[in-house]
C-alpha cells in the first residue's frame, strides 16, 4: 500500500514548473495579485485592495522613489517603517555589497571568526554612549528583541525575571516579545509568557508603584517613541525618571530602538537627547542599509559578562547561523559610515522640523480634520479628527456612536488618495488608526518634502465631503 504523503523515486526527481527570477521579474499585475491570494496572504491582499495600493506593481527603486512598472515614480515616505534610511539603492552601499562579492569574501562562515562582524561590532561600540559595548547580531527587530529579554533576564535570574512594559507597546511578532508587545491582533490566542506587567507608556509613577509592589520585576522594556502607538513620545523627565527608578531597584532597562535609531531622531539613538543610557538597546530595519535584513543588540559590558561571560555560559545565547553573516555586515558598516560622512543625522533633525512645521500649519487651517502633528527628525505622526469631528455641528452627535467603527477610514482615505493621484507613498499605525506615520529616508531633501506637503494641502482643501467622494470615484474605477 502507498501512503499519501510517500513518493516514489521518479516523482521525487521531477522538476517542478519553478518561475525563474527573470520570469518573476516580468509577470503582470493580474498574476502578481492570483500568486498573493493563492500563496501568500489572501487577506493582506483585501487590505491592500480598500487602499488601492494592489494596482501599483513596483519594478525598480531609487533613492527616495519606487519607480513603478509603467515608469511611474512614487514618493517614498513610508519607508518600510523606517527600514529606508538610506533611500533605495544607495550607489555607496551598493558598490560596498558589488565589491564584496566580485571578490567573492565569505558568507557563511560560522567555524572561525569574521573580521566583518568583529568590525560591525566594535563600530556600533564606538557609537553608543557609556559602557554599551558588547553586541549580538541578528536578521530583524524581533531577533534582536529577543536577545535583549533574554540577556536582561540572564543577567538577573529566575528570582528576578518579571518585565514590566508599556501599553500600547510593540516590540516584535516573534512568541518571546509578543509577551511585551501590547496588541489584540498580535498577541491572538497564543500561550504567553505570564511573568508581564503592563504600565501606561509615559507614567513614571506607575513605574515605581509597580516596582515597589513586585520584588520580582527586574527588567524594563520601552520603545523610547512608540510607532505602532501613533509616534507617541515622552518629556525628559520621564525618561531621567526612568533611569533613576531602574538603578533604585535595581532593574535593567531596555530601549527598543529598532524604529526610532540609526538617525532617524535627529541623534544616532533618540534616548540620547533625554542625557540617559539604557543597560540594554536594539536596532535592526535602518542598519541593514536600507539593503538587507540586519539587527543588533547592544548591552553594557558588565550585564553582558554577568549573563555569559564565562565559558558555560558563553553559547547559552550564540549567534544564529545568519547572525553577523559577511555581506550584511559589510552593508551595515558602509551605512554607520554614510550616517556620519553625509550628515543624515542632521538632516534628518532639519528636514524633519520643516516637515512638521508645514503640517501644523495645515493643521490650524483645517483644525476640523487635522486633531494632531507631533514628531521629531523624520518619525513624524499625524493624527486626523474622527469622523463625527470632521462633520458640521448638528451631524456630529448622530454620527460619533460610529466613530469606533469607522476609525482609521480618514487615513485610508488620504493613504489612497495620496498615492493615486499625487504618487505619494504613506504609512499607518497598528493602535491608533486615526494616524498617518511619516519616516521617509534620512536623505530626503526640501523639494521631496515640498511635494508631500503640496499633495497633503491640495487633498485637505477639498474639505470632507470632497475626500470622501473623491475616494469613492477612485474604487469605483477599479
Amino acid at each position: 500500500m502507498t501512503l499519501a504523503h510517500t513518493y516514489e523515486p521518479e516523482i521525487r526527481t521531477r522538476r517542478p514548473d519553478l518561475i525563474t527570477v527573470e520570469a518573476a521579474k516580468k509577470l503582470d499585475l493580474a498574476k502578481v495579485r492570483q500568486l498573493t491570494a493563492d500563496h501568500l496572504n489572501p487577506g493582506q491582499l483585501n487590505f491592500l485592495r480598500l487602499l488601492g495600493f494592489d494596482r501599483v506593481l513596483i519594478d525598480s527603486a531609487e533613492g527616495p522613489y519606487y519607480i513603478d512598472q509603467n515608469g511611474r515614480k512614487i514618493l517614498d515616505f513610508f519607508g518600510g517603517f523606517g527600514s529606508v534610511a538610506f533611500g533605495h539603492n544607495h550607489p555607496r552601499i551598493i558598490a560596498a555589497r558589488k565589491k564584496f562579492q566580485d571578490e567573492n569574501r565569505q558568507e557563511i562562515c560560522m567555524a572561525f571568526m569574521s573580521q566583518y562582524a568583529s568590525a560591525l561590532a566594535y563600530n556600533l561600540a564606538a557609537i553608543a554612549p557609556g559602557d554599551l559595548d558588547y553586541v549580538f547580531l541578528g536578521s530583524s527587530g524581533s531577533e534582536a528583541m529577543e536577545a535583549a529579554l533574554k540577556i536582561a533576564e540572564q543577567a538577573q535570574g529566575p528570582e528576578r525575571s518579571t518585565t514590566v512594559y508599556a501599553e500600547n507597546s510593540f516590540h516584535g511578532k516573534t512568541k518571546g516579545v509578543l509577551a511585551v508587545t501590547d496588541g489584540a491582533l498580535y498577541r491572538s490566542r497564543f500561550n504567553l509568557a505570564q511573568n508581564t506587567r503592563r504600565v501606561p507608556f509615559g507614567d513614571a509613577a506607575g513605574i515605581e508603584a509597580l516596582f515597589k509592589s513586585d520584588p520580582s520585576i527586574g527588567i524594563l522594556v520601552l520603545e523610547t517613541i512608540q510607532g505602532g502607538a501613533g509616534i507617541i513620545e515622552a518629556p525628559v523627565k520621564y525618561w531621567q525618571d526612568v533611569r533613576g527608578l531602574c538603578d533604585q531597584y535595581k532593574v535593567l532597562w531596555i530601549a527598543d530602538e529598532v524604529q526610532c535609531g540609526m538617525g532617524r531622531s535627529g541623534h544616532f539613538f533618540a534616548f540620547e537627547q533625554y542625557g540617559v543610557i539604557p543597560d540594554v538597546t536594539a536596532l535592526a530595519k535602518a542598519l541593514g542599509g536600507s539593503k538587507c535584513a540586519m539587527a543588533a543588540m547592544i548591552a553594557r559590558r558588565e550585564i553582558y559578562m554577568k549573563a555569559y561571560g564565562t565559558s558555560k555560559t558563553a553559547l547559552v545565547h550564540a549567534p544564529a547561523t545568519f547572525g553577523g553573516i559577511g555581506e550584511a555586515c559589510a552593508t551595515a558598516i558602509e551605512g554607520l559610515n554614510i550616517i556620519y560622512d553625509e550628515g543624515l543625522m542632521d538632516n534628518a533633525a532639519v528636514q524633519g522640523d520643516y516637515i512638521i512645521a508645514g503640517l501644523k500649519r495645515l493643521h490650524e487651517k483645517y483644525p476640523q480634520i487635522i486633531k494632531d502633528v507631533r514628531g521629531q527628525g523624520l518619525m513624524i505622526g499625524l493624527e486626523f479628527q474622527d469622523i463625527s469631528q470632521t462633520l458640521p455641528f448638528g451631524v456630529r452627535q448622530m454620527v460619533s456612536i460610529l466613530d469606533d467603527k469607522l476609525k482609521g477610514s480618514l487615513c485610508g482615505f488620504l493613504g489612497a488618495l495620496l498615492l493615486a493621484k499625487h504618487n505619494v507613498l504613506v504609512a499607518f499605525t497598528e493602535y491608533n488608526r486615526n494616524v498617518i506615520r511619516l519616516e521617509p529616508p534620512l536623505t530626503i531633501g526640501k523639494a521631496e518634502c515640498d511635494q508631500f506637503l503640496t499633495a497633503m494641502e491640495t487633498l485637505l482643501a477639498r474639505g470632507i465631503t470632497g475626500i470622501v467622494t473623491d475616494y469613492i470615484s477612485l474604487m469605483a474605477r477599479r
